[in-house]
């Protein structure tokens, strides 16, 4: 058997101890003993985050699987002679029987959400994508994807001591940063909050922690700076402040910042977070993130959700429609039908806001935008509260009072934070930094760029308003995606030209066709 794979292995030591494994094994290692022991089922006793394929000669068929929450990438197309997979989408269009088409109702997703809501396409007909917790099989010349995780509440835990909820889920945050850490030097994205100020406070009893940070000091009202470097000093770690506010919308501070192989991976605020991970990645080849403890310990007692279906009534969905929309492209892929459905059921059950988070389409490219194939940096960006144990943990025990208001986070930190930041309430932004910007006159280009001619079977611009004339964050965000998709259009055609220049030979050499960048490969 063989084995290409993008991956991290969480609970070794119980998995090793299962599949009765001496020590030490490389993470691919573990992957194929699980699967020799388990077969397809062998992702059923994986904790982690990992994309893989494995070559079963004995079966003649490939078994492929994507972690749970699709924190690896893994892209695949299918051709007459061949199937192609890589954790990077732009690799799969090198090949020339791989057409550019577009797939139409990606395109319409992203101008009416930022994201894709079908987590099994790509912006491209030819290039499909391995939704989390699923597997694929080759096998035959057929190909079977199957779901072998479904996000759900598990049987409730309840303990007669109240101190015994804080002690398990301590013990299970501090296992989810040690486990992604394996290196004596991590950096830490940092705002004030509290997230990512308690990821900081656990890494640095195992590793040497550097703290980055974004901050405005004029743009807008902002206290994450002051906050920050509370915490900082506290800990006594390093930490370093990115100032935002030099920066213009849709800025390239380095050439090439917004090359990104979907639309929906390219942002206004692009280049101050590509530099935020520039930075990071000077210091350490690992950073936490603080995503996502909202979803998970701050229940609300109404969602977002539930409130907009609430608003939008039978015939007011049209009135919320981007007027700027084609009106034969919107007919053609049924836009205004798939609008309508997004806000229509409101989120329901024991948990409504984790189970939404949970079944959100917003995760896949949240985390594909932090993957080096995106960032082109030799960076592992890791997500602690992202961990399938933790996770389903809090969905366990009772929201009320643990996961309202991080009121178990909060419990946990007493001693470990400031008691400022503990008992700061959560604060985002005052506003939103790009409405700001508009108003600027250095971003006035943004109502007269250079059109591409795809844009028009997209966008009706002349039903479009000027950027300035949007006055809420969601309509500007709207506004400011057909800047994006337009700017996406002009240059992704011309990436793969200038990549097919220099490594177009390379497709016919066998590895790179059948395990294209899956970082390592083990046989046996």
């Amino acid at each position: 058997m063989k084995i290409c794979a993008n991956a991290r292995i969480d609970a070794r030591d119980e998995l090793i101890s299962r599949l009765n494994l001496p020590e030490p094994l490389a993470d691919t290692e573990l992957i194929l003993a699980a699967y020799e022991a388990w077969g397809d089922d062998c992702v059923k006793h994986l904790i982690g985050d990992f994309a893989f394929a494995i070559w079963d000669d004995h079966r003649k068929r490939l078994f492929c699987a994507r972690d749970h929450f699709g924190v690896k990438p893994f892209f695949f197309s299918q051709t007459a002679d061949s199937f192609n997979f890589s954790s990077r989408l732009n690799e799969l269009r090198l090949d020339p029987k791989v057409s550019n088409t577009l797939n139409d109702t990606a395109i319409g997703d992203y101008l009416l959400f930022g994201v894709n809501q079908d987590q099994s396409t790509t912006v491209f007909k030819d290039i499909q994508r391995l939704p989390p917790g699923h597997t694929l099989t080759v096998e035959n010349n057929q190909i079977k994807i199957q779901r072998y995780w479904t996000p759900s509440i598990p049987a409730e835990i309840r303990f007669r001591d109240p101190d015994s909820y804080v002690e398990r889920f301590s013990e299970l945050l501090s296992r989810a940063v040690e486990d992604r850490l394996r290196t004596d030097r991590v950096a830490v994205s940092m705002s004030g909050g509290l997230d990512s100020t308690s990821l900081a406070a656990i890494a640095r009893e195992h590793s040497t922690v550097g703290a980055f940070a974004v901050v405005y000091d004029t743009l807008i009202p902002d206290q994450e700076r002051h906050y920050s470097s509370l915490v900082a000093k506290h800990l006594g770690i390093l930490i370093t402040h990115l100032n935002a506010d030099p920066y213009s919308l849709f800025d390239e501070q380095v050439s090439g910042d917004m090359d990104q192989p979907e639309p929906f991976l390219i942002s206004p605020l692009t280049a101050q977070f590509h530099n935020l991970l520039r930075l990071c990645a000077d210091f350490a080849p690992v950073a936490l993130t603080g995503y996502d403890g909202d979803s998970f310990m701050n229940e609300p007692r109404i969602s977002i959700r539930t409130r907009i279906s609430r608003m939008l009534r039978k015939n007011d969905y049209d009135r919320f429609f981007p007027e700027w929309i084609d009106e034969s492209f919107a007919s053609r892929t049924n836009l205004r039908e798939r609008y309508k459905q997004f806000w229509i059921k409101p989120a329901v059950g024991k948990r409504p806001a984790a189970m939404s988070a949970l079944n959100s389409k917003i995760w896949t490219s949240l985390f594909e935008g932090y993957d080096p194939g995106a960032t082109r940096l030799n960076l592992e960006m890791r997500h602690p509260f992202i961990d399938l144990r933790l996770v389903e943990y809090l969905l366990a025990i009772p929201a009320v009072p643990w996961c309202v208001n991080k009121h178990i986070l909060r419990r946990a930190m007493q001693d470990k934070l400031p008691a400022s930041v503990v008992n700061r309430p959560k604060t985002g932004l005052i506003t939103d930094p790009a409405l700001q910007l508009v108003r600027r006159a250095s971003v006035r280009w943004l109502d007269s760029f250079e059109v591409s001619p795809q844009l028009r079977a997209f966008v009706n611009l002349d039903r479009r308003r000027s950027v300035v004339e949007e006055d809420t964050a969601d309509a500007l965000w709207a506004s400011l995606r057909v800047y994006a998709l337009n700017y996406w259009l002009t240059n992704s055609q011309a990436y793969v030209r200038r990549k097919s220049e220099t490594r177009g030979e390379q497709m016919q050499d066998h590895n790179r066709r059948n395990c294209l960048k899956m970082e390592t490969m083990h046989g046996t």
